[in-house]
């Protein structure tokens, strides 16, 4: 037995959608927190000191309570020297992804409009 895997088998094992594990939307708390706090040794209050902002408002982000707004992006991308974008689109990712595991199914019997040219 080979444990060579050729092009076609490793092709195969994308098309085959039993094979894909669907893995949680990540929140953006958890990358502030696993990516960003925790590697430099920061503490919900640091951070929340140095973005001026309540510690609650943190410690609600990394414990995934709640979700990162522009206001906080701004400051979470200036300090971590970030684009505001990085933190915004995280937030936006993981909304969609919730909200599209919620009503899939929905959406699925939305028809969508006509195109006007056909």
């Amino acid at each position: 037995m080979s444990d060579t895997i050729t092009l076609d088998t490793l092709r195969r094992s994308f098309d085959d959608p039993e094979s894909v594990t669907v893995l949680p939307p990540v929140h953006p708390g958890e990358i502030l927190r696993e990516d960003f706090m925790t590697p430099l040794g920061l503490t919900a209050d640091t951070v929340a000191r140095a973005l001026h902002l309540p510690r609650s408002r943190i410690e609600r982000i990394i414990e995934q309570e709640i979700g990162i707004s522009a206001d906080t992006a701004l400051r979470l991308a200036r300090y971590f020297r970030t684009s505001h974008m990085f933190w915004l689109n995280l937030q936006i990712r993981f909304e969609s992804e919730t909200a599209l595991a919620e009503i899939g199914a929905e959406l699925e019997r939305i028809e969508p409009v006509r195109d006007a040219a056909a």
